[in-house]
């Protein structure tokens, strides 16, 4: 009888291995006594060896939880020494570290001030810009007055150029000042500058920046003009003290009459930017015999008036183009603090930007926002 057991160490995987015997047979399916016991044997030493791997398999696992305990009480009190060590970091950093916090926020206020600043002027840019860019499908209706010579166009010439001199109007934002110079060429020294140190006091100063003033401006229009067949502009009249629903209807009444070659009227308005009054006609026609008929006696109250009609012209826009435009001598300022009051500060800048040492020179005009505030600058064209 052979055997052979081998037991690993309890730190190895363990394992028995036993050789395949087979039962000898002599031709036949029977046993003899003494090959039974053999097997009996056999298996009893296997279960020996089985259990003494058992027994040491639980030793070594009694080991390992005595060691992980160990381990685990060892991590929870460098833990607690980690914390203990992280607030002691923390009092002792607090300490020589406000000062140096307290003026790093205070940067930072004075820098977020000044970002906002930024952003307010870049968005009203903006919205300025969109607004420029912007033409409207429909523009007013503008009522206006031709006192010129009229006279038919002629083949080869060119068409007849109209020359207007545009109001603009700017709006500004709290916190915002703009400032007119004599000299244009003051106006580029401060553009070029940028950032101005205002001096308000012995103690106290402000940043302020200087950036130009641009916006975009009609450069050509294009109108297609029809003349009203049923309305006439009657012009001549002074300006007389009486209700203006007793005038319109002293001219309604006269030129509704068909002795004075007039016909039924469906509207009389007097136009506010000329103070001239249009008369519209039920029947086409009238307005022509009127026109040929000029000029007319129109007697109201006690006074007879000579008042004229002509043609009324009516168009619409049919090419509107832009040029970019600077204004060569005036200075837009932002990111004034609301540190005085409007009068005050208005002073200062004007004091500032007119000292030689500073780029300035003689102010024509200023005008500061505070904040919290808007308004808008109207700007007119000079006559060349």
């Amino acid at each position: 009888m052979r055997r052979c057991v081998n037991v690993m160490d309890s730190d190895e995987e363990s394992f028995i291995h036993l050789p395949s015997e087979t039962i000898a047979t002599s031709g036949s399916w029977e046993t003899t006594t003494e090959q039974i016991s053999w097997e009996i044997k056999k298996c009893q030493d296997t279960c020996k060896a089985l259990e003494m791997d058992w027994w040491s398999l639980q030793a070594a696992k009694g080991a390992s939880e005595q060691d992980a305990s160990r381990l685990q009480g060892q991590v929870e009190l460098l833990r607690r020494r980690l914390q203990e060590c992280e607030q002691k970091a923390q009092e002792v950093t607090y300490q020589g570290t406000l000062k140096f916090e307290v003026e790093e926020r205070d940067q930072l206020l004075q820098e977020k001030q000044v970002l906002e600043s930024e952003l307010e002027q870049l968005e009203r840019l903006q919205i300025l810009q969109e607004e420029l860019h912007k033409v409207p499908a429909t523009l007013p209706e503008r009522g206006m007055v031709f006192k010129g010579h009229v006279e038919e166009e002629k083949e080869g010439t060119l068409p007849e150029m109209l020359t207007v001199l545009p109001q603009i109007r700017c709006p500004m934002f709290g916190g915002s000042a703009l400032i007119v110079f004599e000299n244009p060429e003051v106006a580029c020294r401060i553009i070029a500058i940028e950032q101005h140190r205002v001096q308000l006091d012995d103690w106290t100063y402000v940043h302020v920046k200087a950036e130009p003033l641009a916006w975009l401006l009609p450069s050509s229009i294009e109108m297609s003009l029809e003349q009203s067949p049923r309305q006439v502009l009657l012009s001549g009249l002074p300006i007389l003290s009486m209700p203006e629903e007793y005038l319109l209807d002293k001219l309604e009444l006269f030129f509704s009459k068909r002795q004075n070659k007039g016909g039924e009227v469906q509207r009389v308005e007097r136009l506010s930017t000329s103070g001239h009054v249009a008369l519209s006609f039920m029947e086409e026609g009238v307005a022509e015999r009127l026109v040929k008929r000029n000029p007319f006696q129109v007697p109201i109250g006690k006074e007879t008036y000579e008042v004229k009609l002509s043609h009324c012209i009516g168009g619409e826009i049919t090419d509107l183009q832009f040029r970019s435009s600077v204004c060569a001598r005036t200075v837009l300022l932002s990111g004034i603090p609301d540190v005085l009051d409007e009068e005050l500060m208005r002073e200062a800048l004007e004091i500032h930007f007119q000292k030689p040492s500073k780029g300035g020179g003689e102010v024509e005009a200023i005008i500061y926002v505070p904040t919290g505030r808007c308004t808008v600058a109207v700007f007119q064209g000079e006559e060349d």
